[in-house]
């Protein structure tokens, strides 16, 4: 089934005019441990293709799992941090369903018995409103394998092979679950990406996670269902599978939102199921019938005991609580002495942290904050990614901010620079040896620059004699095009002063 066309959409307005949303997230977050959830394979991403898999994670007979205890302790520390309770006692559950990339054709997950439930996370719409949403549970469960359908688009259907990659089966996650969203209503795409980056920051705060959507260590599924205004039954949900950007949460809640509309209008039905979000062009297409949980024939997993984590381990587990990022905020924002607004403006282009990284690594706030939301923002704009995914680290970004700070480079030739590092050429330093670009300070050279410009331009230098010392930059210009950008232009400017005072 292909995905509905844009023009075949309903429009937004409308769609809010005569539905309200409801919205349901699930986030399944890769934790950060050395080992998988159950076995001793390692974790590391980008390894060879089924070459951290053992008996255990790829399910040959005889093989018994193990908990992982470090698992066990960041989703206690998941769920305080969301301020849940923690259950006494959890039990991990079989999944039963069959998939190629589920070796043992079950899941091992948890049930009706989840480690953290009842819960809330606190988030800020761009627009400094405030929005409470629920956390229903928290539950551990292993990832699955990896399909690699090839040729076609890259789905299975079409596909004209797929092959299988276990090294991811086994991994370690939690799985966030918001109870129903109501009440957003135009802002139920914004509603929905602030919470993912808000649960986002938390993660990565609490360190349990490396939180990279692009490599699926954070993945989002976004449920949508619209109910005619008035009406007070929810509508049927889809579930729309593995979104891996923030900005993709709100376009993927978005257009669903449009398309069941235009179901809805016309007399149809919304089937309830997975749908897949495509990023070039921000639609969503048909996967399979959502299943319910009675499908899955849960049942205890035999082969792990109860998880009993001592209340007193718990407590010593809530003391490891980090400042939490919004708490942070608020005082950076008080060191830094910036207005509401522009730090509102840090948050929603996901420059905070970043900045502090940059301080850290010995440059000025205020230099940091330009160099992030100006000229790095514009990079991301252009290269069509999330700020904190380009390819530059805030130490590399300290290190163009000193050499300017030095003199050894102008803004513009650091842009350059930046540029070049963006573009896999090194580290700074190697970015300004290859494509030359430190500043020219041999004077003799910036003489013989002057001189020659002041010769083609010999109105102007009258000018600069009478007085009028603004027709100077007429000639800081030539000069700077002459040397590629390469001179100081200050120090452009005292040579021709001087030149045509002598």
């Amino acid at each position: 089934m292909t995905a509905a066309t844009t023009d075949s959409l309903l429009d937004y307005d409308d769609v809010i005019a005569s539905y309200d949303p409801v919205l349901g997230m699930e986030v399944h977050v890769e934790l950060g441990t050395t080992t998988k959830m159950f076995c001793g394979c390692p974790t590391t991403f980008g390894a060879e293709p089924n070459t951290q898999v053992c008996p255990v994670c790829i399910g040959l007979p005889g093989s018994l799992p193990v908990v992982n205890a470090k698992a066990i302790e960041s989703a206690i520390r998941i769920g305080l941090a969301l301020n849940c309770s923690i259950r006494p006692s959890s039990l991990f559950a079989r999944k039963n369903y069959f998939y190629p990339d589920q070796p043992k054709n079950y899941q091992i997950s948890q049930y009706d018995d989840p480690i953290a439930y009842d819960g809330y996370l606190d988030v800020v719409l761009p627009d400094g409103t405030p929005w409470r949403v629920e956390i229903e549970r928290a539950h551990m469960e292993e990832d699955t394998g990896k399909s690699l359908h090839i040729g076609g688009t890259g789905r299975i259907h079409g596909a004209s092979h797929s092959l299988l990659d276990y090294n991811r089966a086994g991994v370690p996650l939690v799985e966030i679950v918001t109870r129903p969203i109501e009440g957003t209503g135009e802002r139920a795409p914004e509603v929905a990406r602030a919470y993912v980056t808000a649960l986002r920051d938390l993660l990565k705060a609490l360190d349990v996670s490396d939180v990279r959507m692009d490599q699926g260590s954070l993945r989002c599924d976004a449920n949508v269902s619209l109910m005619p205004k008035g009406a007070t039954e929810f509508g049927t949900r889809t579930e729309t599978k593995n979104v891996n950007s923030l900005k993709s949460v709100e376009v993927a809640v978005r257009y669903e939102m449009r398309r069941q509309a235009v179901v809805l209008r016309d007399g149809g039905e919304v089937i309830q199921e997975t749908r897949h979000f495509a990023e070039a062009d921000g639609t969503t297409s048909a996967g399979r019938r959502k299943e319910t949980a009675e499908d899955y024939r849960y049942f205890p997993e035999p082969d792990l005991p109860p998880v009993q984590p001592d209340s007193a381990w718990v407590d010593e587990l809530s003391k490891t609580l980090p400042e939490l990022p919004w708490v942070r905020r608020a005082r950076i924002q008080a060191d830094w002495g910036v207005s509401d607004e522009v730090m509102r403006d840090l948050v929603n282009v996901g420059a905070i942290d970043l900045i502090i990284e940059t301080t850290e690594a010995g440059a000025p706030a205020e230099a940091a904050r330009s160099w992030w939301v100006s000229f790095l923002a514009q990079q991301a704009n252009t290269r069509e990614t999330e700020l904190a995914d380009l390819p530059i680290t805030p130490a590399q970004v300290a290190k163009v901010i000193e050499l300017v700070a030095d003199g050894k480079l102008t803004n513009k030739l650091a842009q350059q620079v930046v540029v070049g590092v963006l573009d896999g050429e090194g580290e700074p330093e190697q970015v300004v040896a290859e494509r030359g670009l430190e500043v020219v300070r041999d004077d003799s050279a910036l003489q013989k620059a002057v001189d020659e410009a002041l010769a083609a331009n010999p109105d102007i230098a009258d000018k600069i004699r009478s007085g009028k010392v603004a027709a100077a930059g007429k000639i800081v210009g030539d000069v700077m095009k002459a040397t590629r950008g390469q001179a100081d232009p200050a120090r452009v400017k005292e040579l021709v002063l001087a030149s045509v005072g002598s």
